[in-house]
């Protein structure tokens, strides 16, 4: 499945870009410290942009170069605001004793992150385009709390629903089937999943739970949880049982074909 190529290679920059974000924030810290205050948002591209400016010496053309990446969203009044903090900044920046070695690699680094900014875009873009055509992806996208990059994710990894005979099957697919140890009239009450199916549809899983019980997003869901925690169960085993009757609810609604029942 296309789909499916286009998720995890989603998956794989955004996580070479987790990186490279790390990576700039440790030799912002060393380079240019106290930039890191004047943006709410260090990593978007107007904070990426302006600094990349300061950092080449042409700290004058700030104001040009944040409208520009701010565009309409931002007003000349917060733009005007902007450039007095960074040049309350940059004067005594620019004349304490820096590394060049280090500002190249920071450039790079910033240069890598704005790059990446695009690539993922236009990934997402690919993955949208893909997922419209899949009516999969709008069932599974109507249950609370999972949105079209879960669902995306969650449907290329199933791939045709029509593969299991029954929810079960899936769940063992999935590796979420779980390995009950007992011992004479005693039986464990944290049991731990078999782990043998895709890694990646188990993480969209859990993702999909927690965005399901937070702030009851999705009521069911977070009733089911409540009642787990109630019984005394711990965090983790409650979320794998949430993550199971949330497959049961997928292979629901796929075998139907149709939206998750409001």
């Amino acid at each position: 499945m296309e789909l499916q190529h286009v998720t995890r290679q989603h998956e794989f920059v955004t996580s070479l870009y987790v990186q490279a974000k790390l990576n700039m924030r440790a030799l912002l810290d060393q380079v240019f410290p106290t930039y890191e205050h004047v943006f709410s948002d260090l990593y978007s591209a107007t904070a990426l942009a302006t600094l990349q400016n300061g950092l080449s010496g042409q700290g004058q053309e700030w104001e040009e170069v944040i409208r520009q990446n701010a565009g309409k969203s931002r007003s000349s009044f917060w733009i005007r605001a902007k450039v007095e903090q960074l040049e309350s900044i940059y004067e005594p920046w620019s004349k304490s004793k820096k590394s060049v070695a280090q500002i190249q690699m920071l450039q790079s680094m910033v240069s890598l992150l704005l790059s990446m900014q695009e690539q993922i875009e236009a990934i997402e873009e690919q993955m949208r385009q893909l997922a419209d055509e899949l009516p999969e992806v709008a069932f599974v996208k109507s249950i609370p709390g999972v949105g079209d990059k879960l669902a995306a994710a969650i449907v290329s990894e199933i791939g045709d629903a029509k593969q299991f005979g029954d929810a079960k099957q899936l769940v063992a697919f999935v590796g979420l089937d779980p390995g009950v140890y007992s011992s004479g009239q005693f039986v464990a009450t944290s049991n731990r999943i078999t782990k043998r199916g895709s890694k990646r549809l188990r993480r969209a899983l859990f993702l999909a739970v927690q965005c399901g019980i937070r702030g009851s997003t999705n009521q069911r869901l977070r009733a089911y949880y409540d009642k787990k925690r109630t019984e005394g169960k711990p965090y983790k085993v409650t979320v794998i049982a949430c993550a199971n009757k949330l497959l049961h609810h997928i292979f629901a609604i796929l075998k139907k074909g149709q939206p998750y029942p409001a």
